[in-house]
């Protein structure tokens, strides 16, 4: 089993910034890789960003590129999202999740891919 808390988030205006992290726990080793998605007020859920567990390879949802930067700390096993110049659009709930399958760099913006996730942070953009 792995066990994921998540931190962050919070109320910021347009232009401003917020940090989230995803702290992992329990079977580490046996994460590939760490996503983060959001859903918004009556959107589905997607994917913003992902990173290996070795930090080898990390990828964005196209709106976010630019903005957002995803990394890994590999002394307290968690994975940050630095969020900048948000928009009212980023408005969501962030939910972090772990992969265990390789098969994470060709699906990984799809949330049956993960296996384990996060309890969700709110982040709420005001213009």
């Amino acid at each position: 089993q792995v066990q994921l808390v998540q931190s962050g988030g919070g109320l910021v205006q347009a232009g401003g910034s917020l940090r989230l992290s995803c702290a992992a726990s329990g079977r580490t080793f046996s994460i590939y890789a760490i996503g983060w998605f959001r859903q918004g007020p009556g959107k589905e859920r997607e994917f913003v960003s992902g990173i290996r567990w070795s930090a080898s390879r990390t990828v964005y949802e196209d709106s976010v590129k630019g903005r957002f930067t995803i990394s890994k700390d590999n002394t307290k096993n968690t994975v940050d999202l630095q969020m900048n110049t948000l928009e009212p659009e980023d408005t969501a709930v962030y939910y972090c999740a772990a992969a265990s399958r390789a098969t994470w760099d060709i699906f990984y913006t799809r949330a049956q891919e993960y296996e384990y996730w996060g309890q969700g942070a709110q982040v709420t953009v005001s213009s």
